[in-house]
């Protein structure tokens, strides 16, 4: 359901650190939304050496960009929260200050997002919409 793209500019991250960061974000979305695990993808992307600027100059600091997709419907205090518990995780694996991590979370109604070839349900309604999956691609979802 969620989908969180992170981007690096002028860093790289060892996959271990990646892998750290994806249970993170993970970790951090189910805690603060009661969502499933599984629901959580993570994608990660660099920026080439001076492709990124800011303010129109040419930026050489390290710096992570999470974007999250996320269905609407979560308080503002849910979401505050969760991407407050990114922030210091995702600093700390990529040896970073928090000032370098750039965190957005966008919503998206439920009615406009397919997975699993089905529109996804409201928030909180996950296990009914889960029961609705094939016991093939249930068996074969991480836990």
């Amino acid at each position: 359901m969620p989908t969180y793209t992170v981007t690096v500019a002028n860093l790289s991250l060892s996959p271990q650190q990646k892998s750290q960061i994806a249970e993170a974000i993970t970790a951090a979305h189910s805690a603060q939304t009661g969502a499933t695990r599984f629901f959580a993808q993570v994608l990660f992307s660099a920026v080439n050496k001076g492709d990124h600027f800011v303010g129109g100059s040419m930026n050489t600091s390290p710096q992570v960009y999470v974007h999250g997709l996320v269905r609407e419907g979560r308080s503002i205090e849910i979401k505050q929260a969760l991407t407050s518990q990114m922030l210091e995780e995702i600093a700390q694996i990529a040896d970073i200050t928090a000032e370098d991590v750039w965190i957005y979370l966008q919503d998206i109604p439920a009615t406009q997002m397919i997975e699993f070839g089905r529109f996804l349900p409201a928030p909180g309604k996950e296990a009914e919409w889960e029961k609705g999956m094939s016991p093939e691609k249930r068996a074969g979802l991480p836990r």
